[in-house]
């Protein structure tokens, strides 16, 4: 792959899913297993060819999507990035067709809130049109699936099928050979008007390529993640603790401090009288005295005191007193029980 790779990720969307969580910050700066989901995002890449050239587009909202590029300069300085804004939430191609005039040559998409375990070193030698990450589901009819052939090219990707025989679940991450293919297509797409209730998906445009005679092959992923919602968000943090983000010798070591595996407890955080675990995240900065937690986040700077905690959200800077059970506040709040 000698030309410069693209790497484009919309997270242009409201986060309603996600609230309160994003009343204050963009989805993909929520933490999850102690860190943004942005950062695990950013991580996924490491194994692209010659990252070092890599360029990423990121497409931001009107609203709080100020916050990214910010975060992106201090935390990645070294980081090639554009930014495009989509003032109106038109879909998914929409957003393509907002960065057309930086789509050529290979380029990446992928979702926000996907997080895949999987290796992108083969695409130095991908010679097929397009790939189509894919993860085999046992209901296929709440996603969006790849048909393929016997050579296993796709002939057409379908949302949410009515039938459960094709269960190659498409998972949100795409590879075009030539961005500027996928720019044509979405052209036609929206010369037709292939939309549904205002907005236009990016399977469609995707069809048209395959329509047009693009040779697309899908890959599959054992591993497939989502921080889409609070829920998803908060089994993606069973997931990863259980899975190389544990830190729990570390955290055992802490004085008075009952350490339940697997938890990660950041090295600024202070922790007090209290039992932690498992499946219990606490970000930097975070306060927390005589309370039991178990299988919930506290991003950073939240404060918990005299609580029971169990799958709980706590946002940054809040602040909670008292004996809930399972709550779920934003930034900068305060619950006293």
């Amino acid at each position: 792959m000698a030309e410069t790779l693209k790497i484009i990720i919309p997270m242009a969307g409201w986060g309603t899913r996600m609230r309160p969580q994003t009343w204050s910050k963009p989805k993909p700066l929520i933490g999850v297993a102690g860190k943004p989901s942005f950062d695990h995002l950013m991580d996924m890449f490491s194994t692209i060819p010659s990252p070092e050239n890599a360029e990423y587009i990121f497409i931001i909202g009107p609203y709080l999507g100020e916050q990214i590029p910010v975060y992106v300069k201090k935390h990645y300085p070294n980081v090639k990035a554009h930014y495009v804004v989509q003032e109106e939430m038109k879909g998914q191609s929409h957003t393509v067709w907002l960065a057309r005039h930086l789509l050529n040559g290979p380029t990446i998409l992928v979702f926000s809130d996907t997080l895949l375990e999987t290796d992108f070193s083969f695409l130095a030698d991908e010679a097929s049109d397009g790939v189509a990450w894919v993860k085999a589901v046992p209901d296929p009819r709440r996603f969006g699936v790849a048909e393929t052939d016997s050579d296993g090219h796709i002939v057409r990707l379908i949302e949410k099928p009515q039938t459960m025989e094709n269960n190659l679940a498409v998972v949100g991450c795409y590879y075009f050979k030539k961005g500027e293919n996928l720019v044509a297509a979405v052209n036609e797409q929206m010369k037709r008007g292939i939309q549904l209730k205002g907005e236009y998906f990016l399977v469609d445009a995707i069809n048209i390529m395959i329509d047009n005679g693009a040779q697309m092959r899908t890959n599959s992923v054992d591993v497939w993640l989502d921080t889409g919602t609070i829920e998803a968000t908060l089994e993606t943090n069973v997931y990863m603790l259980e899975h190389g983000r544990d830190n729990s010798a570390e955290a055992a070591l802490r004085q008075g401090v009952t350490i339940v595996p697997p938890v990660f407890i950041h090295s600024t955080a202070r922790v007090e009288g209290s039992v932690i675990g498992p499946h219990v995240s606490l970000s930097a900065d975070c306060e927390v005295t005589g309370c039991i937690i178990r299988n919930s986040i506290l991003d950073d700077g939240a404060g918990v005191t005299d609580s029971v905690l169990d799958g709980s959200f706590i946002g940054r800077h809040a602040k909670v007193e008292g004996r809930p059970k399972t709550i779920n506040i934003g930034d900068n709040s305060s619950v006293q029980i």
